[in-house]
């Protein structure tokens, strides 16, 4: 080449350009290997097993089935069943050349099956690209994601995104370490203090499967007591999987099996994680790595190897209930693997909700229960204050605390901090009038009223301002707050109490821990931070405004926050003391005073199965536009014992409010229809209502209608 530039009339420029020319056509020419198409015409098949069955990732339960795809040789070694896989989807029959279904776009899916020949007739479409070789949907998983999507009226495809965590390629190039040998049995500890805690933990290390519903006693023993059972577990050669309702419960079981077990034992799922460090657990859980897992609600579809125990923490707190469809609950889902993997069964809670009571009173799980003198010592003593000491209390009137919530705190002040939980937060949430206790409501649209940080009075829902108020039952103008939220208490009790710090844990900022010296910690339900040592006292504020929601489950709801606040409390025989501003004759005050949360659900169990209310019967709740709601229930084949109770108008989302999963969007009008059924019915419900979901969506839906079976609230 250097000659030709050499020639003349050859100048630099012009044998470049020529050699450019030149090396475009040597190229062209050529036969370089090129990307191959998403879809190869004519490419060869695998030669054993030619068909592989996906699972595509729609979620619409219309298309709730597998779909067969022609196996590629090029891929017929990572093909492989439960790999991810990329496939081409809704090309239609017309879309075929040689024989071959081409087009369509590109979906993620999972292959869950290969097969020598196809049941359909028609041309195959082949798979795209294999994603990764990994295989991460065990047929265990993919069972169990069946089984919650039949029993949730969903689909396959929506339960598997709950169930496998996005990929990442960072955390799947790394292996995972070498799974550690099984640990010593450990000894039984604190589960001593109940009755069958040690033959429990001896089932669990013979590789028994015992179901248990335990109640906890008072105190910060259950972290300790469920690593235990995980521990003697692992001991017998079997995986654990813990749930809990939130990362602060899990990072107590966690510090407790790290003080236990050591190290590389156990496997964390949070979202506080992170998704390269989450996937990377996962990975470990997966391969066999790591057998222990503790996490919060995705966690319960966690692929554990040789599942020995499966384990729920406070099943009573709504973080258990998912808020994607099909929204499964973390209680049941475990209760189905417990009776598909033949594993031990443990509910555990401070408290005792109807559906755990409901467990026990059909024979499914045993109690673990303390006997009642460990549960006195161990619980502290609990003091109540009624509307009418209220209204003969003049200190009350004053500062909306009464005389016996002052001296209680006076008195815990003096050997360690104080507990004082408000039912919500912010300044004054809600406002109502002062002498009949009617709620304050905008004359414009009925929207309440509030004042937010002290400011005039404006209406939660249109915004306009309402600088003349005056109530419409009774006349008056002054106002009182129906709730004080947990910086206008901060506040009071600041200036009550000037030389001791106050400090707030709510939505905005949730404390974990506070110290053991003397302070007043305010603190909303369920943010409530753990006092080395434990409190010294706690006030309950406000005990009225939580039993009064409507909704089935409020007396169970506020027992069970009261009783989770006082077990952060001394016992009584250390002095600690619990005073709860409720009138003392309601059901939940009392189970509270004498520490009787079983009790109080059995109770709850038996009115509910006179009334016919879940969880003696089964309910779906069935949301949308008034005619897509009409039409649906005229559409679905429901069982002949099935009711139907509605529809109503559902409460309209607030302006400026974040929405609740479910809630109708702002400005429409939504309806809600219950469906119930008897015990025996509820998998024929489920059914009859995924039918006609299916059938409307194939024709086209329409307006949207939501299906929720189970919902956890139901008003």
């Amino acid at each position: 080449m250097s000659s030709e530039n050499e020639k003349p009339g050859g100048g630099a420029e012009g044998g470049g350009a020529e050699q450019l020319a030149l090396i475009r056509e040597t190229v062209r020419k050529a036969k370089v290997p090129k990307a191959k198409p998403r879809t190869w015409r004519g490419a060869a098949l695998a030669k054993a097993l030619p068909v592989a069955r996906v699972v595509v990732d729609k979620g619409g339960v219309h298309l709730d089935r597998s779909f067969d795809y022609a196996v590629p040789e090029e891929l017929d070694a990572d093909a492989q069943p439960g790999v991810r896989v990329r496939v081409r989807f809704g090309a239609g029959a017309r879309q075929v050349r040689d024989g071959r279904r081409e087009g369509g776009g590109l979906i993620d899916g999972f292959v869950v099956e290969r097969l020598a020949e196809s049941d359909y007739s028609g041309p195959l479409a082949a798979l795209a690209s294999v994603v990764s070789p990994e295989r991460v949907l065990s047929p265990e998983l993919l069972a169990l994601a069946r089984a919650v999507a039949d029993r949730y009226a969903g689909s396959l495809a929506d339960v598997l995104q709950l169930a496998v965590p996005p990929r990442n390629a960072r955390a799947e190039s790394k292996p995972s370490p070498e799974p550690p040998g099984p640990p010593p049995p450990p000894d039984a500890g604190t589960w001593v203090r109940y009755g069958n805690g040690d033959a429990f933990l001896r089932a669990l290390t013979s590789g028994g499967a015992p179901r248990a519903v335990w109640t906890a006693l008072p105190g910060p023993s259950w972290a300790e007591e469920i690593a235990r059972a995980v521990a003697a577990t692992l001991a017998g050669g079997r995986g654990a999987l813990v749930v809990v309702p939130d990362g602060r419960s899990a990072g107590r079981v966690d510090a407790a099996l790290t003080a236990l077990l050591g190290e590389g034992r156990h496997a964390l799922l949070t979202a506080e994680s992170g998704p390269e460090k989450r996937y990377r657990q996962w990975l470990a859980v997966r391969r066999g790595s790591v057998r222990a897992v503790v996490g919060t609600r995705a966690a319960m579809f966690a692929p554990v190897e040789k599942l020995g125990l499966v384990v729920v923490w406070e099943d009573g707190d709504s973080s258990h209930s998912d808020d994607h469809a099909p929204f499964p609950h973390v209680r049941e889902v475990l209760e189905l693997r417990a009776t598909h993997d033949k594993c031990a069964f443990l509910l555990g809670s401070t408290s005792c909700t109807v559906e755990a009571a409901q467990l026990v009173e059909s024979g499914w799980a045993a109690p673990l229960v303390a006997d009642r003198a460990t549960v006195r010592s161990a619980a502290p003593l609990v003091r109540t204050v009624g509307d009418g000491e209220l209204a003969r209390d003049e200190a009350a009137r004053a500062a909306r605390l009464p005389s016996l919530a002052w001296q209680a705190v006076r008195d815990g002040l003096k050997s360690g901090p104080v507990l004082v939980q408000v039912p919500r937060r912010g300044y004054v949430p809600r406002l109502s009038c002062e002498r009949c206790r009617t709620p304050a409501r905008c004359r414009h649209c009925a929207g309440p009223l509030e004042a937010p940080d002290e400011r005039d009075l404006r209406c939660g829902w249109c915004g306009r301002g309402e600088p003349e108020w005056r109530c419409a039952e009774c006349g008056g103008v002054r106002l009182r707050a129906r709730v004080v939220g947990a910086r206008r208490t901060a506040e009071e009790l600041g200036r009550a109490f000037p030389a001791v710090p106050v400090r707030t844990s709510g939505r905005d900022h949730v404390l974990d821990s506070v110290p053991g010296r003397p302070a007043l910690v305010v603190s909303t339900p369920g943010a409530e931070p753990v006092a080395e040592g434990g409190y010294a006292a706690a006030l309950l504020l406000d005990g009225w405004a939580m039993l009064g929601r409507p909704d089935l489950r409020a007396g169970e709801e506020a027992l069970r926050r009261w009783i989770n606040a006082a077990s952060l409390v001394r016992g009584q025989d250390e002095g600690g003391t619990v005073v709860v501003v409720a009138e003392p004759t309601l059901r939940p005050v009392q189970a509270l005073v004498r520490w009787d949360p079983v009790g109080h659900a059995l109770r709850e169990l038996a009115e509910r199965a006179e009334l016919g209310f879940p969880p003696v019967s089964r309910m779906a709740e069935v949301t949308g536009r008034a005619e897509a709601v009409e039409t649906f229930l005229t559409s679905v084949r429901l069982p002949p014992d099935a009711q139907i109770l509605g529809p109503v108008l559902m409460r309209p989302s607030e302006p400026g409010r974040a929405r609740r999963p479910g809630d109708p969007p702002v400005g429409e009008t939504w309806e809600r229809a219950l469906l119930r059924v008897p015990p025996g019915s509820g998998a024929a419900l489920a059914t009859a209502l995924k039918t006609a979901q299916a059938g409307r969506l194939a024709r086209g839906g329409g307006d949207p209608v939501r299906i929720r079976v189970d919902p956890p609230d139901i008003g």
